[in-house]
């Protein structure tokens, strides 16, 4: 007999992202993140590889950030609005925790599947944030798949890239509800 938490499955039918244009600082400090953080860390991970890491991103890091975006925006040919939009990802985000997939090499594990747990890292942070009370969201965005901007601002490897940027603070407005899947149409059941 299965042994219900009505509390986590109330949250998960009803968790809302918080548009990260809408968050402000506080953010969680130290402690509180490692907290999220452990709680990312716990997601799915075949062969307990660990193929993703975490990097934690404030204060100074973040407008630099936003004025190197400005860079490679203008060398990839991105509109002023394009550029714009990016760099206030992190101009204006109080936190920002870049999950970056790091492949292992695994004759078990597939790669696919380590790029499967990655997202399910990026989904545990965010989840974990919005149940602690905080705002957050999840980006990525064109700057996320420039090698020169991963590599050069992040530092990431050549086998490495941005699973996802995780915004978290204080959200200043409570979004309203967006429209859901119809489940009917998405769903195949099959018995036999």
């Amino acid at each position: 007999m299965p042994s219900p938490n009505p509390q986590a499955l109330e949250f998960m039918l009803t968790r809302r992202s918080r548009p990260a244009k809408t968050l402000q600082g506080p953010a969680p400090d130290a402690d509180r993140l490692k907290v999220l953080l452990t709680a990312a860390a716990r997601s799915p991970d075949h062969g307990k590889l660990e193929p993703w890491r975490f990097i934690v991103l404030q204060g100074n890091a973040l407008q630099r950030l936003a004025a190197a975006v400005g860079s490679c925006g203008t060398g990839l040919d991105k509109t002023p609005d394009e550029i714009t939009k990016a760099q206030a990802a992190f101009s204006d985000s109080p936190l920002c925790v870049a999950i970056v997939e790091s492949q292992k090499d695994s004759a078990k594990v597939p790669a696919i599947e380590q790029s499967y747990s990655s997202g399910a890292v990026c989904l545990a942070l965010l989840n974990a944030a919005l149940a602690d009370g905080w705002g957050a969201n999840w980006l990525s965005g064109w700057a996320s798949h420039d090698r020169g901007f991963v590599e050069g601002q992040l530092g990431l490897a050549a086998n490495e890239r941005v699973a996802g940027f995780i915004h978290i603070g204080t959200e200043r407005i409570v979004p309203p509800e967006r429209p859901r899947p119809d489940l009917d149409s998405i769903t195949t059941w099959v018995s036999s």
